[in-house]
């Protein structure tokens, strides 16, 4: 089976770091750079004229005229098939969080090696989420303040049925569709139709979401010792 072609678009205001990591990531065979954007706003007007949309999207998050967290919000809402990488120089604990509320797949800096970055691009198109221990970490620190923003508490035995329940923990253990098919001898169409209620129903936006649930109800295990 030959491997999928991955879309990519580089939103960032340094042209220096546009032009290196398009050169990394131009020597991988299945990538394919669609399009570069100096800014958020650059790349809202490069997507509504794109005749070719991309797949997944390298994002900053200091940029003029339109920032990476607004950026990925209207993302959210006109592009939610598109999925948000935020590659940047910020660290902090508030930088992740926003990004990830606002429905960023995974977080990379800009420190990273390129092996990462390549493997985080295909684990982001294959499942739809990557995020470290250190970010998933932070994911769980938040959910346990007081400032978090809501998510749905109750889970029971009448929110979710047993195998909705056993499709999410493979999703947070970063099982792709085919792969959860096998497991449970279900076909990959039955389980994108548990995918989409497991949304539903915890009031997700994506993939990244539903992980995010998982680590509230402790179906992703943290090191202790991270």
């Amino acid at each position: 089976m030959d491997t999928p072609i991955i879309k990519i678009a580089i939103a960032d205001d340094e042209a220096l770091f546009r032009a290196g990591i398009s050169f990394i990531l131009t020597r991988v065979k299945n990538f394919e750079i669609v399009f570069e954007a100096e800014n958020g706003a650059d790349l809202i007007e490069k997507l509504k004229v794109a005749t070719e949309k991309p797949d997944v999207v390298l994002m900053d998050l200091k940029m003029p005229l339109l920032n990476g967290v607004e950026s990925t919000k209207i993302l959210q809402k006109e592009y939610p098939e598109i999925k948000v990488i935020a590659v940047t120089s910020y660290d902090g604990k508030s930088f992740i969080t926003n990004m990830i509320d606002v429905g960023a797949s995974s977080y990379l800096l800009k420190n990273t090696s390129p092996k990462v970055v390549v493997h985080t691009i295909n684990e982001v198109f294959a499942k739809g989420f990557y995020y470290d221990e250190r970010v998933l970490k932070i994911i769980h620190e938040n959910l346990l303040s007081a400032k978090s923003k809501r998510i749905k508490s109750d889970l029971d035995n009448n929110l979710l049925t047993k195998r909705e329940k056993e499709i999410l923990e493979l999703i947070c253990n970063q099982y792709t569709t085919n792969e959860i098919a096998d497991k449970l001898f279900i076909s990959p169409r039955t389980v994108e139709g548990h995918r989409n209620n497991l949304l539903l129903k915890t009031e997700s936006k994506n993939v990244a979401g539903l992980v995010i649930y998982g680590i509230q109800k402790k179906l992703i295990e943290l090191s202790p010792d991270f």
